[in-house]
């Protein structure tokens, strides 16, 4: 059966597990568009190309929906950090090693930022109430959040003597910030304008200040 207006035939019934992935995937493209905001239940089962009602039997209203695009953006941001640091090209020695594998997670994040800004936008997503505030559980192939690639990093430059291990603790706070706030005044701030190249100029800049901080 064709739903009105549109000539894409609804679907009420899905492989088990089928359904779940095809509004969440729905939901990612509206996000690509749109940001967070375009992320809405009726949308998603329209572009899944199911009846409304059928979206209920995965998430209870637009909140559970929009958590669950947060989450799979922001494993596309862990998954673009980790291709950053798997095209690195060989280092002479481990110290150099981990200082690209370092400065590997701030360029892939800020190119995340750059080339997805919706689903960027999407990932950080935190509703008012603070419901899933605290939720970390968006891994990438390799298993990690971005948060512990950055952690995973920082160890590295710890164990090739480039951090002193008393200025360890806490340093995901001071670089995740500066990063993050970059990226966020090339896609949202005063510094939108920016072509690419000084886009990433602006990266190396902010990288460079947080190896000297940390």
């Amino acid at each position: 059966m064709t739903a009105a207006g549109s000539g894409k035939p609804k679907r009420d019934t899905y492989r088990h597990g089928d359904l779940r992935n095809a509004l969440v995937e729905a939901g990612l493209e509206l996000a690509r568009e749109g940001g967070p905001e375009a992320v809405v239940l009726r949308a998603a089962t329209r572009q899944a190309g199911v009846v409304p009602n059928a979206a209920y039997r995965h998430f209870a209203d637009r909140g559970a929906l929009l958590h669950a695009v947060s989450q799979a953006a922001m494993a596309e941001v862990a998954r673009t950090m980790e291709a950053e640091q798997a095209a690195l090209p060989p280092a002479e020695d481990a110290a150099a090693a981990a200082r690209d594998r370092f400065r590997a997670v701030g360029t892939g994040y800020l190119r995340f930022a750059r080339e997805e800004p919706g689903l960027f936008r999407a990932a950080f997503h935190v509703p008012g109430d603070m419901t899933h505030a605290t939720d970390d559980t968006a891994a990438g192939p390799g298993g990690k959040t971005p948060f512990e690639i950055l952690g995973a990093a920082l160890d590295g430059l710890v164990e090739a003597g480039l951090l002193p291990e008393d200025r360890r603790p806490g340093a995901e706070f001071l670089a995740w910030s500066a990063v993050h706030g970059l990226a966020m005044l090339l896609i949202d701030g005063p510094l939108r304008g920016l072509d690419p190249t000084q886009a990433r100029a602006a990266g190396r800049h902010v990288i460079d200040m947080i190896e000297r901080g940390v």
